[in-house]
């Protein structure tokens, strides 16, 4: 059973740092791209970060562009997102995707799913507040 759980979210003060983590199970990660996404209530999900297969290049929204950064894990099977700075804008539910084939990174993000191969996550809140 292929199944991709999301964890590491919890309540952060402004400033704060927190880092997610993708894990996979039933399938190999890095055969895979993988992205980060994020829905605030009332608005639509955003692409946050992904990362390709091979040259595992990189895109970032420009709302976390020098804060975040998505990498890969091998021997963990897991992608991360390092968030730093974070601000209360950041509130929101994080998911993680796991697609192929895809385009680019930014093409993924830009798309949210729709791939041949598409896995999801259940989500982590990640809360920003004082």
């Amino acid at each position: 059973q292929y199944q991709l759980v999301e964890s590491g979210g919890g309540l952060v003060q402004p400033g704060g740092s927190l880092t997610l983590s993708c894990a996979a199970s039933g399938f190999t990660l890095d055969y895979y791209a993988v992205g980060w996404f994020r829905q605030a209530p009332g608005k639509d999900r955003e692409g946050v970060s992904c990362i390709n297969t091979g040259d595992s290049s990189t895109f970032y929204a420009d709302s976390v562009k020098g804060r975040f950064t998505i990498s890969r894990d091998s021997a963990k099977n897991t992608v991360n997102l390092q968030m730093n700075s974070l601000k209360p804008d950041d509130t929101a539910v994080y998911y993680c995707e796991a697609a192929w084939p895809i385009t680019t990174s930014r093409v993924m993000c830009d798309m949210a799913g729709g791939y041949e191969y598409d896995y999801w996550g259940q989500g982590t809140q990640v809360t920003v507040s004082s």
